[in-house]
């Protein structure tokens, strides 16, 4: 019986995880529940899972959850509550990162130190701190096992595998909902549109990132720490069915490929048991269904944060940082309402172009950094 700590238990990816929680319930119990403020969704998780305690990060939100739940578990708010709970060991086996953006960091860094194996959805924990976080796992001993699914496929695919044959990475993206619209046409899309993912069901944050393809860049990043390869052998694809969740091609030109229908309850579940697997029904792929799988270039014209991303690769340092920072700032200003959609990649170049670079990353640069990237952009807005 794995004891799992869900970080962002009401987002796609907690929901996906609670729904293997159901699926087996002789291999996974949930000790550890978190989310912002939705506790309408939280207080029916705690009645049905029973965690020992929960956080809810709003204060307020977290005084009302208490009123309505009582004594039946524990609930922790309040600065620095995610990262007290994962100070715990003693209470999980598997720290299920979920939660969107660079609040995902510290609490990954204190279940790495208590040397647990860490299910990691928050991509953002790599962008802005890869160099820390890998050292920091080599260090305690600890586990990194990729959740995204073009992160999980190529970790799929090199299982058993020498790295030293690996010619180079693919990953695959769907092209988000804007693939066939022009430049032009991009001014003018609307926050629903954007929204609009052809493919995938994901929070509002992550869909905006496939929008402008900032998603599809992050997760190069994210490879290219996961897998300690340059960014020429990380090569991007779009593939707009999303049956292949990515590729590695080998020095001898053989290419493996890991493939499903589009369900983030496959990639969970292989972060949770690997390196078993379990029988699963819940996702079916019927080749005969599927059709045709068609493969493009991407347009880095069109979609500039994929170029941003490579940029930052070789800038280093809090370079990746402050793309993030930016971005989600950016993305947040788009939901708002307060800028355009061609926007967000033109407030993420005028950060990276007027915040310096520390070029000795340690976590205070990082996090100093994050502080500088938010302010320049929010006072814009001021």
């Amino acid at each position: 019986m794995k004891k799992i700590l869900l970080l962002g238990s009401t987002g796609s990816i907690g929901l996906n995880t609670l729904e293997l929680v159901r699926a087996f319930p002789d291999k996974f119990r949930i000790v550890g529940l978190t989310v912002n403020k939705n506790i309408e969704e939280l207080e029916k998780q705690i009645r049905e899972f029973s965690p020992k305690f929960v956080v809810v990060t709003d204060q307020s939100k977290a005084v009302e959850l208490k009123k309505k739940i009582g004594s039946s578990c524990e609930v922790i708010s309040g600065e620095g509550s995610l990262t007290e709970i994962t100070k715990r060991g003693d209470e999980y086996d598997i720290l299920l990162s979920a939660i969107v953006g660079f609040a995902g960091l510290e609490p990954t860094i204190e279940a790495i130190k208590q040397q647990k194996r860490i299910a990691l959805a928050n991509k953002e924990t790599l962008v802005v701190a890869g160099e820390i976080i890998i050292n920091l796992c080599k260090e305690y001993g600890a586990e990194l096992i990729p959740v995204d699914s073009e992160h999980s496929a190529i970790f799929q695919c090199l299982t058993g595998e020498d790295k030293s044959y690996i010619n180079k990475l693919i990953l695959t993206a769907s092209g988000g909902p804007f693939l066939n619209k022009t430049l032009s046409e991009l001014e003018n899309v609307t926050v629903s549109e954007s929204l609009n993912h052809p493919n995938w069901k994901m929070g509002s944050k992550i869909t905006i990132d496939s929008a402008t393809m900032m998603n599809k860049g992050l997760e190069v990043i994210e490879a290219y720490w996961l897998f300690n390869l340059p960014k020429e052998k990380i090569e991007i694809v779009v593939h707009p069915q999303s049956i292949i969740h990515s590729m590695v091609e080998f020095i001898d030109g053989s290419i493996k490929a890991q493939l499903s229908r589009p369900d983030m309850k496959l990639p969970i579940l292989y972060a949770l048991t690997y390196p078993q697997r379990l029988g699963f029904e819940g996702v079916i792929t019927d080749f005969k269904k599927i059709g045709q799988m068609t493969f493009f270039e991407p347009n880095f014209d069109k979609f500039v944060s994929l170029k941003l991303a490579y940029d930052v690769i070789d800038e280093g340092g809090t370079a990746p940082c402050i793309l993030n920072a930016a971005n989600e700032i950016a993305v947040e200003k788009f939901l708002s309402g307060k800028i355009k959609f061609f926007q967000i990649p033109e407030l993420v170049k005028d950060a990276l172009d007027n915040i310096k670079t520390i070029r000795q990353i340690t976590i205070e640069s990082v996090y100093e950094c994050d502080l500088l990237t938010r302010e320049y952009l929010n006072k814009k807005f001021s």
